[in-house]
């Protein structure tokens, strides 16, 4: 501070001068003014800082879009450069991918390819289990027919050896009763013999002792002895009724048990008959072909088969077997429909004609229908103006058949696209009668529940076991029949045992009326007796007791011879019976054995077809439609493998790290995405 400045300070007088005269003093006012000036500068120059900010701005603007558009052009490029590889990858996918693919059907053609030589074993087996039983089949009917004629013979032997035996039986029957009626005869002979010689011998002593008493007592004795006559001939009266009723109620007895017999004979010869219809309508059931001609078809099948080379085409047959129906409620009125033509055979000209009649005849098929008609004939068209004006169906249009020359044998011989089908009858009723419908040959009615196949056999099963139980009642009838019967046969031989004594007692009490009626006339004469008559009785019973002797010795020789012959006969029925029923057992051995070997041979039939129809239905499709398939996918790989070889080489692809665990689906969904973010960079750079 300068001498004068320094006064000033000193005689300055209050605090504000004196800060003031410091203030200068010091520089510190510079140092503001200095201050002032630099922060007005500064202003200046953001003042001018900012204008240039300001003229600069729409370039640093136009730089940061250059840099950002440098920078999307970048990323264009990149995704441009993905989308190439991508697009190379996606090409090489789809090689690879078909690639796999024929790995994959490779495997799966080789494993079909495996089930057909198996399948194809089953059917040879089957083939050769099949001859087999066909031979072991001829041998089993020749052997059961021998042995079914055999028992014919040895039937009619039977029944002549019983015939036999029951003559002798008879014989010897009836000369035992000649026997019992000589014996009883010459009992009684002998006895009355005994009684006239009593007689003598009592006439002879007592002729001089008779009294009235006596006579009286005689009297009496006669009255008892006709009052006990009396009583048994009332038992033997009673007795004898009782047996007449029992054997009227036995005849009566006898007769239902034979009727029950034949009626229980009947059902079961109805039962097997039921049973044979029901195994043919199994076999139709597991055979379409067996239903048209039964199983003759089978053996005339066989027969074209093994005379296939005779024929100009294979004959076509039966037609039912190649129809198909739109809906099974229709099959009984189309079989009726059409006659006899779905079990006919079809042929295209008259030399396979005259060759399908000669296989026929070899198998008995005789009255085998055949039809020729030209096979190169092509599906006829029926025009509008030909078919029935009708809503309802006809034959034509509710059949379905892979062989158009069966159904223009349809058209042509059984006029199908004329008849017409119906739900029940007053609807065909009327549409048969109404002169507006044209083109109408014939209508037929089905109400849709005609009894199929299976329902008939359930039904022909209802009927067996109907049969059977009615059998099983008839057999406890019988029973109880048989049962009645012994009871009554013990009664009429318990009445019987009763009725012998009682006649044989009222015999003798007759004898002895005759003899005490006798005795009283001769104690009524006087004087002496006249035995001369009782002489000459006693004479005459004597030549009849020799001449019974006689004539019961002669019974007895016969009798003898008689029984000799029945026992003869009878061991030798025995040992017959014993060769038969051995025969017998072996006829039963050999019909199960047949049987046996008929449902062999079926199953081995039903299991061939099934392994033809597996062979032909599955497997050889299959195998074809691999095989096509295979093909197929070796030319999509050719095509795909030329698409992507013009894209870029295979070994382009090491560098791309190849396109492993990704599927074409998997890029080409990638890709497209690429392709959206491509766009959107495109249009927001542009």
């Amino acid at each position: 501070m300068s001498q004068d400045k320094s006064r000033e300070f000193l005689h300055s007088g209050n605090d504000k001068d004196k800060f003031k005269f410091f203030f200068k003093a010091t520089l510190l006012q510079r140092l503001k003014e200095l201050l002032e000036a630099i922060r007005d500068q500064m202003h200046t120059a953001d003042s001018d800082v900012q204008e240039l900010e300001k003229s600069i701005k729409p370039v640093m603007r136009k730089l940061d879009e250059l840099r950002e558009k440098i920078k999307n052009m970048e990323h264009i490029e990149e995704i441009a450069h993905d989308i190439d590889n991508l697009k190379k990858k996606l090409a090489w996918s789809w090689v690879y991918e078909v690639d796999q693919q024929i790995e994959e059907q490779t495997v799966k053609l080789q494993k079909l390819k495996g089930r057909a030589p198996a399948c194809q074993e089953r059917i040879d087996r089957n083939t050769v289990v099949i001859d087999k039983l066909k031979k072991e089949l001829i041998e089993k009917e020749e052997n059961l027919r021998s042995l079914v004629g055999k028992t014919r013979e040895e039937n009619n032997m039977k029944k002549s050896m019983e015939n036999n035996i029951a003559e002798a039986v008879k014989r010897e029957i009836e000369l035992e009763a000649e026997h019992e009626r000589g014996a009883h005869m010459l009992q009684r002979k002998n006895g009355r013999l005994n009684q006239l010689q009593a007689q003598l011998r009592d006439f002879q002593m007592q002729h001089m002792q008779s009294t009235q008493a006596e006579a009286s007592q005689m009297e009496k004795d006669m009255q008892n002895i006709q009052q006990q006559i009396d009583h048994l001939q009332s038992n033997v009266t009673r007795l004898r009724e009782d047996e007449n009723e029992f054997t009227a109620e036995l005849s009566g007895i006898v007769k239902s048990i034979n009727d029950i017999s034949k009626e229980i004979a009947e059902n079961d010869r109805r039962t097997k008959q039921i049973k044979s219809n029901i195994a043919d309508l199994q076999r139709q059931q597991s055979n379409t072909v067996t239903a048209f001609g039964g199983q003759r078809v089978l053996k005339l099948l066989e027969s074209i088969e093994t005379n296939h080379k005779k024929f100009e085409s294979p004959p076509i047959g039966p037609i039912g077997a190649h129809l198909q129906l739109a809906s099974e409620s229709w099959s009984v009125a189309v079989d009726r429909a059409c006659g006899g033509l779905l079990d006919a055979f079809i042929v295209t000209c008259y030399k396979d004609l005259h060759v399908l009649r000669e296989c026929a005849s070899k198998v008995n098929f005789n009255n085998l229908r055949i039809i020729v008609y030209d096979f190169t004939r092509p599906r006829l068209i029926i025009p509008d103006g030909s078919l029935p004006t009708t809503e309802h169906p006809t034959v034509l249009s509710v059949i379905q058949s892979e062989n158009h020359t069966v159904l223009n044998v349809l058209v042509d011989q059984g006029h199908a696209e004329r008849q017409v089908l119906v739900k029940d009858y007053e609807v065909g009723k009327s549409l048969a009668f109404d002169d507006r419908m044209r083109n109408i040959k014939e209508v037929y009615t089905s109400d849709g529940d005609k009894i199929s196949l299976g329902e008939k056999i359930a039904e022909l099963k209802n009927e067996a076991e109907g049969i059977q139980r009615t059998v099983v009642e008839k057999n406890g009838q019988k029973s109880k029949l048989v049962k009645d019967r012994c009871d009554l046969e013990q009664k009429i031989a318990d009445s019987k045992r009763k009725r012998e004594p009682e006649e044989y007692c009222l015999e003798k009490k007759i004898l002895e009326l005759d003899d005490a009626k006798r005795a009283f006339a001769e104690s009524n004469r006087y004087g002496a007796v006249d035995n001369t008559e009782l002489e000459e009785d006693i004479k005459k019973e004597k030549n009849i007791i020799v001449e019974r002797e006689l004539l019961l010795n002669k019974i007895n020789t016969k009798l003898a011879a008689a029984s000799r012959e029945v026992n003869d006969r009878r061991e030798a029925y025995k040992t017959f019976m014993d060769s038969v029923n051995e025969e017998t057992g072996d006829r039963i051995s050999a019909n199960d054995e047949l049987e046996l070997v008929k449902h062999k041979l079926d199953a081995a039939e039903q299991e061939k077809a099934h392994y033809e129809g597996l062979m032909t239905t599955k497997v050889l499709p299959a195998i074809k439609m691999a095989e096509a398939e295979y093909a197929d996918l070796q030319q999509l790989r050719q095509d795909n493998f030329k698409k992507a070889s013009t894209i870029c080489p295979e070994s382009d692809m090491e560098a791309l790290n190849n396109v492993a665990g990704s599927t074409p689906e998997q890029l080409s969904a990638k890709l497209n995405r690429l392709k959206q973010r491509f766009d959107q960079e495109s249009r927001r750079t542009c």
